[in-house]
């Protein structure tokens, strides 16, 4: 028996003429991955899910033990904008499952499907609303910018509002709501931010953000990287985060009563992120370059702290509105855009939840700026700072029991390995740096 969702796709691919079906899943390192079905399979793979072999898969299984069943969301599907390359196609998100019908503790989706049930037994939805930046490039292998602009530029400046323009087009085709779109800080750099949703239909969104995004600026002859930090001496690219819970239709961060109009939740999840931090920050900031990007002097976050109009804290509480209750929230400054966006909005959940079940206190705000404090004031106001490099992201992330605990044994250790051999390849890498300043003078 089918269920609407399954009805209303298998409808839809027969009267829009679909010939191809694209499931779609990623692996433990947030890369998309994608093989396509064409209708005659459809009924089946919605019913019974569809094999295929996971061995090759970053995370998925060993050569043994390679046979995964991908179970395609109904409820994820969406026809592809028509364009000529891709006007017969749509695709579904799917929950990757072991044979014997288990889901598979790999699966990046579980995992903060895991994290949600955690919330909902506490009663409270989860709603996040990324903001995510990237670079246009003139190609893959050069740092050549498009333009020239800054932040909130216009034409002529911003060469890539036809980018932009079309890139949310087809965004909203596929169902995705476009908050914003606007030039960022530095040259040829732009930000597109989507419309709050749950964390789930989220997840899934910025997912398809980053490859259409690629994709449009593949079509029109240049190229988008969304990696943290591509240029030396200016901005770096982030995904600041904005995060609410709702209970029972209400947002639990909001408190008229506060000075700041959050709520004790609010309070106590913020609190859970700030104590939280280093141990999460290999995950929601997960490769070498990331760390490049956390610095000083380019608006990215170091130092573990909370404000309301201060941009250099962690974690910003933006100002209450009268009449937008519905709108408090959280914005978490440190996340980029080049994370698995399944594995960083669990594990900032489950941060923020810790938080809330164990009575964490809020320090302190921190009006001033951070960066301006000596280190012996940053001291004496209990003000940590995030990890300096991925090395000692990942030491601290290791022995983290929340971490270990929201991603699974089996997507822990995979996590775990994979990055300590990214920074091993890192640490033996001559660098340019280094053959510029010493190779004339040792």
């Amino acid at each position: 028996m089918l269920t609407p969702d399954q009805g209303f796709v298998l409808k839809t691919v027969e009267e829009r003429n679909i010939k191809f079906i694209r499931l779609w899943f990623t692996d433990i390192l947030g890369f998309l991955k994608s093989f396509d079905i064409t209708p005659t399979d459809l009924e089946e793979a919605l019913t019974e899910g569809i094999g295929f072999d996971g061995s090759a898969i970053e995370g998925f299984a060993r050569i043994e033990e390679s046979d995964m069943i991908a179970w395609p969301d109904p409820s994820t599907f969406q026809v592809m904008p028509t364009h000529p390359t891709r006007s017969d196609s749509a695709r579904m998100f799917c929950d990757i499952w072991m044979p014997d019908g288990v889901p598979f503790p790999g699966d990046p989706r579980q995992v903060l499907k895991k994290a949600l049930k955690e919330a909902s037994d506490m009663g409270y939805i989860y709603y996040v609303g990324p903001e995510l930046e990237f670079f246009y490039f003139r190609d893959s292998k050069r740092t050549d910018f498009l333009d020239q602009g800054g932040y909130f530029d216009l034409t002529p400046l911003d060469e890539a509002s036809e980018l932009r323009k079309r890139t949310v087009e087809y965004l909203e085709e596929m169902g995705i709501p476009v908050e914003y779109v606007h030039h960022e800080v530095a040259p040829s750099q732009h930000e597109i931010d989507l419309r709050y949703d749950d964390a789930l239909s989220m997840a899934d969104n910025v997912m398809t953000h980053r490859l259409v995004v690629k994709e449009t600026a593949q079509q029109l002859g240049v190229y988008a990287t969304f990696m943290p930090k591509p240029i030396a001496g200016i901005n770096g690219s982030g995904m600041h985060t904005h995060i609410s819970l709702f209970k029972d239709d209400r947002n639990a961060f909001f408190d008229p009563d506060d000075e700041a109009h959050l709520s004790k939740v609010g309070k106590q999840f913020l609190a859970g992120i700030l104590a939280h931090a280093g141990e999460i920050c290999a995950v929601t900031n997960q490769w070498v370059n990331s760390y490049k990007r956390l610095v000083q002097g380019y608006e990215a976050p170091v130092y573990i702290c909370w404000a309301r109009r201060n941009r250099s804290a962690l974690v910003r509480v933006p100002m209450y509105k009268p009449g937008k209750e519905q709108a408090t929230r959280l914005e978490a400054r440190f996340p980029d855009a080049a994370c698995n966006p399944y594995l960083a909005f669990s594990v900032i959940l489950a941060a923020g939840l810790k938080g809330i079940r164990d009575g964490y206190e809020l320090p302190p705000e921190a009006d001033n700026n951070i960066y301006e404090m000596t280190p012996e004031e940053r001291r004496a106001a209990n003000i940590g700072a995030l990890p300096e490099d991925l090395h000692e992201a990942i030491q601290i992330c290791e022995q983290s029991e929340l971490v270990r605990s929201t991603l699974g044994e089996h997507t822990f250790k995979w996590f775990i390995r994979n990055k300590k051999q990214e920074w091993n390849d890192y640490k033996s890498y001559v660098t340019p740096y280094e053959l510029e300043r010493y190779l004339p003078i040792i």
